[in-house]
């Protein structure tokens, strides 16, 4: 199979898996009805879990007991909770702390 083609299927299978998240939805609530109140909970309690669950992903392997003892780590942490409480914007507060970590651990650390 030809690259094009390959890369068309995969465009389109991928626009379907799309488009079906978009849709699923409406087929199961309808336009108008109430949302069930279970949903409602999983939209407000997700968002915080699922980061929760990528800070201990992140922080799961850190050296606690050796040099440098996680301090890149606590340090870009620390930045990121203070330019989102600072902004309240999740991405500037995501890449500020992604930059100071990479430049922790390449050139200080």
């Amino acid at each position: 199979m030809t690259d094009y083609r390959h890369a068309m299927i995969v465009i389109v299978v991928m626009g379907l898996g799309v488009l079906a998240t978009r849709i699923v939805p409406v087929l199961i609530f309808g336009r108008g009805e109430k949302v069930p109140e279970f949903i409602l909970y999983l939209g407000r309690v997700v968002p915080y879990t699922a980061m929760g669950l990528l800070i201990v992903y992140c922080l799961r392997d850190v050296p606690v007991f050796e040099a440098p003892h996680g301090l890149p780590e606590l340090i870009a942490l620390s930045a990121v909770a203070a330019t989102y409480i600072w902004k309240r914007n999740t991405i500037l507060s995501v890449v500020i702390g992604t930059a100071l970590y990479m430049f922790l651990v390449q050139s200080i650390f």
